[in-house]
Protein backbone atom coordinates (compact mmCIF):
# COMPACT_ATOMS: atom_id res chain seq x y z
CA UNK A 1 0.00 0.00 0.00
CA UNK A 2 3.03 2.82 -0.85
CA UNK A 3 1.45 6.26 -1.17
CA UNK A 4 -1.78 5.62 1.03
CA UNK A 5 -2.66 8.47 3.19
CA UNK A 6 -3.25 6.98 6.39
CA UNK A 7 -5.95 9.44 7.04
CA UNK A 8 -7.97 8.03 4.45
CA UNK A 9 -10.98 6.71 5.91
CA UNK A 10 -11.60 3.25 4.95
CA UNK A 11 -14.31 1.54 2.74
CA UNK A 12 -16.82 0.14 4.16
CA UNK A 13 -17.69 -3.61 4.21
CA UNK A 14 -21.10 -4.41 2.25
CA UNK A 15 -23.58 -4.77 4.34
CA UNK A 16 -23.98 -8.14 4.17
CA UNK A 17 -20.29 -8.94 5.32
CA UNK A 18 -20.88 -5.76 8.14
CA UNK A 19 -24.44 -6.65 9.72
CA UNK A 20 -23.66 -9.56 12.47
CA UNK A 21 -26.51 -11.94 12.82
CA UNK A 22 -28.78 -11.72 15.85
CA UNK A 23 -27.79 -13.83 18.58
CA UNK A 24 -28.53 -17.16 18.42
CA UNK A 25 -29.28 -17.40 22.44
CA UNK A 26 -32.26 -14.87 21.73
CA UNK A 27 -33.69 -17.20 18.28
CA UNK A 28 -33.78 -20.42 20.57
CA UNK A 29 -35.78 -18.09 23.23
CA UNK A 30 -38.28 -16.85 20.72
CA UNK A 31 -38.92 -20.26 19.06
CA UNK A 32 -38.20 -22.48 21.69
CA UNK A 33 -42.14 -23.48 22.68
CA UNK A 34 -42.88 -23.67 19.47
CA UNK A 35 -40.01 -25.64 18.29
CA UNK A 36 -41.44 -28.02 21.40
CA UNK A 37 -44.81 -28.35 20.69
CA UNK A 38 -43.83 -29.09 16.46
CA UNK A 39 -41.07 -31.59 17.59
CA UNK A 40 -43.65 -33.13 19.91
CA UNK A 41 -46.70 -33.29 16.93
CA UNK A 42 -43.46 -34.98 14.37
CA UNK A 43 -42.31 -37.37 17.44
CA UNK A 44 -45.70 -38.17 19.15
CA UNK A 45 -44.12 -37.49 22.63
CA UNK A 46 -42.36 -34.84 24.49
CA UNK A 47 -39.40 -36.97 25.53
CA UNK A 48 -38.44 -37.44 21.73
CA UNK A 49 -40.03 -33.88 21.06
CA UNK A 50 -37.09 -32.27 23.35
CA UNK A 51 -34.35 -34.52 22.02
CA UNK A 52 -35.32 -33.67 18.62
CA UNK A 53 -35.43 -29.94 19.39
CA UNK A 54 -31.63 -29.87 21.13
CA UNK A 55 -29.85 -32.10 18.28
CA UNK A 56 -31.37 -29.99 15.71
CA UNK A 57 -30.89 -26.52 17.69
CA UNK A 58 -26.97 -28.28 17.92
CA UNK A 59 -26.36 -28.19 14.28
CA UNK A 60 -28.32 -25.04 13.55
CA UNK A 61 -26.22 -23.36 15.88
CA UNK A 62 -22.93 -24.13 14.25
CA UNK A 63 -24.19 -23.00 11.20
CA UNK A 64 -25.84 -19.63 12.49
CA UNK A 65 -23.68 -17.29 11.39
CA UNK A 66 -23.37 -19.22 7.54
CA UNK A 67 -27.10 -19.14 7.29
CA UNK A 68 -27.05 -15.50 7.88
CA UNK A 69 -24.75 -14.84 5.60
CA UNK A 70 -26.80 -17.22 2.91
CA UNK A 71 -29.65 -14.95 3.57
CA UNK A 72 -31.62 -18.38 4.75
CA UNK A 73 -34.79 -18.53 6.35
CA UNK A 74 -34.09 -19.86 9.15
CA UNK A 75 -37.46 -20.94 10.51
CA UNK A 76 -38.12 -22.81 6.95
CA UNK A 77 -34.70 -24.27 7.95
CA UNK A 78 -35.18 -25.28 11.59
CA UNK A 79 -38.69 -26.94 10.18
CA UNK A 80 -36.86 -29.04 7.24
CA UNK A 81 -34.24 -29.82 9.74
CA UNK A 82 -36.47 -31.50 12.69
CA UNK A 83 -38.61 -33.01 9.38
CA UNK A 84 -35.36 -34.78 8.11
CA UNK A 85 -34.28 -35.22 12.08
CA UNK A 86 -37.34 -37.66 12.35
CA UNK A 87 -37.31 -39.14 9.54
CA UNK A 88 -33.72 -40.21 10.24
CA UNK A 89 -34.55 -41.23 13.83
CA UNK A 90 -37.58 -43.23 12.23
CA UNK A 91 -35.44 -44.92 9.94
CA UNK A 92 -32.66 -46.06 12.59
CA UNK A 93 -35.28 -47.62 15.31
CA UNK A 94 -37.12 -49.99 12.32
CA UNK A 95 -33.25 -51.27 12.03
CA UNK A 96 -32.90 -51.92 15.36
CA UNK A 97 -34.40 -55.56 17.15
CA UNK A 98 -36.92 -54.36 19.45
CA UNK A 99 -37.06 -56.41 23.04
CA UNK A 100 -40.22 -56.91 25.55
CA UNK A 101 -39.62 -54.00 28.15
CA UNK A 102 -40.41 -56.02 31.15
CA UNK A 103 -38.42 -54.83 34.44
CA UNK A 104 -38.66 -56.85 37.70
CA UNK A 105 -40.65 -53.55 39.91
CA UNK A 106 -41.19 -51.55 37.37
CA UNK A 107 -44.53 -50.67 36.73
CA UNK A 108 -46.41 -47.85 34.54
CA UNK A 109 -46.95 -45.82 37.45
CA UNK A 110 -43.05 -45.09 37.15
CA UNK A 111 -43.01 -43.81 34.30
CA UNK A 112 -44.61 -40.37 33.06
CA UNK A 113 -47.66 -40.00 31.49
CA UNK A 114 -48.10 -37.69 28.50
CA UNK A 115 -52.18 -35.79 28.34
CA UNK A 116 -52.37 -36.96 24.45
CA UNK A 117 -51.25 -40.33 25.61
CA UNK A 118 -55.64 -41.37 25.19
CA UNK A 119 -56.12 -38.38 22.65
CA UNK A 120 -57.48 -40.77 19.38
CA UNK A 121 -56.44 -38.08 17.07
CA UNK A 122 -52.54 -37.85 18.24
CA UNK A 123 -52.74 -41.37 18.68
CA UNK A 124 -54.25 -41.85 14.63
CA UNK A 125 -51.52 -39.29 14.10
CA UNK A 126 -49.27 -40.64 15.29
CA UNK A 127 -49.64 -44.45 13.44
CA UNK A 128 -49.39 -42.62 10.25
CA UNK A 129 -46.38 -42.75 7.87
CA UNK A 130 -43.17 -39.84 9.01
CA UNK A 131 -44.20 -37.82 5.59
CA UNK A 132 -47.64 -37.83 5.98
CA UNK A 133 -47.53 -36.65 9.25
CA UNK A 134 -45.10 -34.10 8.66
CA UNK A 135 -47.48 -32.58 5.76
CA UNK A 136 -50.33 -32.18 8.20
CA UNK A 137 -48.39 -30.95 11.34
CA UNK A 138 -46.53 -28.40 8.79
CA UNK A 139 -49.82 -27.76 7.38
CA UNK A 140 -52.00 -27.79 10.11
CA UNK A 141 -50.09 -27.13 13.08
CA UNK A 142 -47.84 -24.89 11.60
CA UNK A 143 -50.16 -23.11 9.35
CA UNK A 144 -47.38 -23.38 6.34
CA UNK A 145 -48.95 -23.25 2.83
CA UNK A 146 -48.78 -26.37 0.72
CA UNK A 147 -45.93 -24.64 -1.36
CA UNK A 148 -44.05 -23.66 1.43
CA UNK A 149 -44.29 -27.23 2.84
CA UNK A 150 -42.89 -28.63 -0.54
CA UNK A 151 -40.05 -26.54 0.00
CA UNK A 152 -39.74 -27.17 3.35
CA UNK A 153 -39.83 -30.87 2.86
CA UNK A 154 -38.26 -30.53 -0.49
CA UNK A 155 -40.84 -32.27 -2.62
CA UNK A 156 -43.43 -31.10 -5.02
CA UNK A 157 -46.60 -29.88 -4.05
CA UNK A 158 -48.57 -32.29 -5.92
CA UNK A 159 -46.94 -34.57 -3.44
CA UNK A 160 -47.84 -32.53 -0.62
CA UNK A 161 -51.44 -32.59 -2.07
CA UNK A 162 -51.33 -36.68 -1.74
CA UNK A 163 -49.60 -36.89 0.98
CA UNK A 164 -52.29 -34.38 2.80
CA UNK A 165 -54.96 -36.40 0.94
CA UNK A 166 -54.10 -39.60 2.28
CA UNK A 167 -53.16 -38.90 5.24
CA UNK A 168 -56.55 -37.19 6.00
CA UNK A 169 -58.32 -40.08 4.43
CA UNK A 170 -56.34 -42.77 6.92
CA UNK A 171 -57.25 -40.42 9.88
CA UNK A 172 -60.82 -40.06 8.99
CA UNK A 173 -60.93 -44.13 8.84
CA UNK A 174 -59.32 -44.49 12.03
CA UNK A 175 -60.93 -41.78 14.21
CA UNK A 176 -64.50 -43.27 12.34
CA UNK A 177 -63.34 -46.41 13.84
CA UNK A 178 -62.73 -45.84 17.10
CA UNK A 179 -65.94 -43.58 17.37
CA UNK A 180 -64.10 -40.20 18.11
CA UNK A 181 -64.22 -39.04 14.88
CA UNK A 182 -68.17 -38.45 14.72
CA UNK A 183 -70.26 -39.46 11.78
CA UNK A 184 -68.47 -39.40 8.53
CA UNK A 185 -69.93 -35.71 6.82
CA UNK A 186 -72.75 -36.81 4.68
CA UNK A 187 -73.52 -34.97 1.51
CA UNK A 188 -77.03 -33.68 0.59
CA UNK A 189 -78.21 -35.99 -1.45
CA UNK A 190 -77.06 -39.00 1.42
CA UNK A 191 -74.06 -39.78 0.28
CA UNK A 192 -70.76 -39.86 1.92
CA UNK A 193 -67.95 -37.49 1.27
Amino acid sequence: MTGADPHEVLTPLPEHLSSQPPPFEEYVSARLPDLLRLGHALAGNPHDASDLVQDVLEKVGVRWTTLHRRGENVDAYVRRAMVNARTTRWRRRRRETLVAFSVVGLDRAVLPHDRFDDEPLWQALRDLPAKQRAVLVLRFYEGLTESEIAATLGIAVGTVKSHTSRAMSALRQTLAHTGSGGETPRTPEGGTR
